[in-house]
């Protein structure tokens, strides 16, 4: 992204690493192991990755001012997300993506899901967080550098398509933004998550591995 864009729609915004911590406490802390190595792609301002504990963690994104937001033992890579040949082949527990795939074209995303075949270890996956359009279609374009739309079908399908399994799958993980009807608080977040119905919820939740 330009630096125009995190001056404009993506400012930064001390919101999103409550709910960062929130998430890191209440969901993420269950599925990364404390020996896991951890890449955040498209890791902007490393909100998620700042709050994530594990034996290794790297932030991967074009934008070169990602660097100086993230904290300290944190790796950066300044790359474009088609390109992983700085990560270790076999060497990703987890992969995390937040609102990441929208952005690029879908033979890109094709590109990021090839490599990132070799780039996962034994058992790894591909995490996605990212806005559902069946829900979000009314805000979606807001966002004028959106240029792919995916519903909770649809990225399963392409996922599928691309040698990925999907082994979790959150139609209505999380409201869009921030700046969503709910205050920012990590209780309600944490009460908001253990929801069995989520009426806000307009941002799906991914979890998928490469098929054997």
């Amino acid at each position: 992204m330009s630096s125009g864009y995190h001056s404009s729609r993506l400012v930064q915004d001390a919101r999103r690493d409550v709910v960062w911590k929130a998430l890191w406490r209440y969901h993420f802390r269950h599925q990364i192991r404390p020996d896991d190595t951890v890449l955040d792609l498209g890791c902007g301002y490393g909100e998620f990755i700042n709050n994530v504990e594990a034996r290794r963690r790297i932030g991967l994104d074009q934008w070169a001012g990602s660097a100086d937001h993230l904290a300290p033992g944190v790796e950066s890579v300044v790359a474009p997300v088609t390109d992983l040949g700085a990560i270790a082949e076999g060497s990703i527990d987890f992969a995390f993506a937040s609102n990441l795939f929208e952005h690029i074209p879908q033979e890109a995303f094709a590109r990021v899901l090839e490599q990132l075949r070799g780039k996962l270890a034994k058992g790894g996956t591909l995490n996605i967080l990212q806005p559902n359009y069946r829900y979000a279609y009314a805000e979606y374009f807001d966002d004028y550098t959106h240029v792919a739309i995916y519903s909770h079908v649809s990225l399963a399908d392409f996922l599928a398509a691309h040698g990925f399994e999907v082994i979790d799958l959150r139609p209505r993980f999380l409201p869009l933004t921030v700046k969503s009807r709910l205050p920012v608080s990590p209780t309600l977040i944490g009460l908001y998550l253990a929801m069995p119905f989520k009426p806000l919820g307009k941002q799906m939740l991914v979890r998928a591995r490469p098929r054997d």
